[in-house]
């Protein structure tokens, strides 16, 4: 077996309990399968590599098509957050014992964390070559994890311990309070960010105590059930798009005259929340058991993803990187394949 018990216990993490799933109203296997796609692309689209070299066209095009791509797929963590907050909030669950909950859903990362970090440490000596120490790996973990992605396990436990209070709000408070919670998030991460890079004039950070992904974990419960016409939600999506592409692009061309780049495509930025409503509203008009009886092979694929995405996150950096390194003997990387075709035809390999 390539992943030891390890791999089968994370797997349990994001399917908090069966019986509740099988109610549920949301296409959770679907939702799962767009999000660690999304993040796989993302991750496609971020390889390094030289420019130097490079004539002007084969820049354009490289730059062009990460630029585009990566605006596509931003939205992948947040779905997951969404996800595990419509999941997690439920006001059924508002009686689990606090003690109950957090030895149930942090003994899962606790098993899952070290043995990751090892395979990534290790990862980092044999292949990248780097020079392991104790300050180094102690660094390491506190600062964020093994890896680049471990950023976000550590996310999945600040969310798990302020969930016992979220559910007691969410089970008792009327919409109105959840809905202008969610607007005072908004404003904190969407807009006061952006009018400081518009006009220059900063808002103490103090008026405004929330921040982070926590608006996502409340939203994701908040709008089940909400309607909105798919014409609507995708030309929110669509817009938000190319907000994130413009901004990427002002940030390559600075604008002198306004003093600084205009850069905004950050997951908590305003353009990026709006496009993440927009996916998961739209995914979530899709039928709970989707896509049915009628495709079945396609229905067991989909939920073989769904009940892996948390191993699937782990592990594809390092599928990635021997993709792109040619560690197998081939290379599939942006600077030996037209990035327009490369950077889908590596998140699929990826994910396979």
């Amino acid at each position: 077996m390539l992943f030891h018990p390890c791999y089968f216990e994370v797997t349990r993490i994001q399917n908090e309990t069966s019986a509740d799933t099988q109610s549920f109203s949301l296409p959770v296997d679907l939702i799962r399968l767009v999000a660690i796609t999304m993040v796989l692309m993302y991750h496609a689209t971020t390889e390094p590599y030289n420019s130097a070299g490079m004539s002007v066209g084969q820049y354009s095009v490289l730059w062009w098509s990460t630029t585009v791509y990566w605006s596509l797929v931003l939205m992948g963590v947040p779905l997951f957050v969404m996800l595990s907050g419509a999941l997690l909030l439920q006001p059924s669950k508002v009686n689990e014992p606090i003690r109950v909950f957090l030895k149930k859903s942090l003994s899962r990362i606790g098993i899952a964390f070290p043995f990751w970090s090892v395979i990534y440490f290790a990862w980092d000596y044999f292949v990248n070559h780097v020079a392991l120490s104790v300050n180094y790996v102690v660094q390491k973990l506190l600062s964020g994890g093994a890896y680049y992605q471990f950023w976000f396990i550590y996310l999945i436990m600040g969310l798990y311990l302020i969930t016992p209070i979220l559910r007691i709000l969410v089970a008792y408070a009327d919409r109105r309070i959840l809905r202008y919670l969610i607007a005072l998030w908004f404003i904190a991460v969407g807009v006061i960010p952006l009018l400081h890079l518009i006009t220059g004039f900063g808002v103490d950070e103090n008026l405004f105590v929330l921040g982070g992904y926590i608006g996502y974990f409340i939203m994701g419960f908040f709008l089940i059930g909400v309607e909105v016409k798919s014409k609507t939600l995708w030309r929110l999506f669509l817009a938000a798009v190319v907000w994130t592409i413009i901004g990427l692009l002002l940030r390559a061309y600075p604008f002198h005259y306004l003093g600084q780049y205009y850069f905004f495509a950050y997951t908590t930025s305003a353009n990026i929340i709006l496009a993440t409503v927009a996916v998961y509203m739209l995914l979530s008009k899709r039928p709970r058991n989707w896509p049915g009886n009628k495709h079945p092979r396609l229905g067991r694929l989909v939920h073989a993803v769904s009940v892996n995405t948390l191993p699937i996150f782990f592990i594809h950096v390092i599928v990635l990187e021997t993709l792109n390194k040619g560690l197998l003997g081939f290379k599939i990387s942006l600077i030996q394949i037209n990035p327009i075709v490369e950077i889908p035809l590596v998140t699929v390999a990826v994910l396979f």
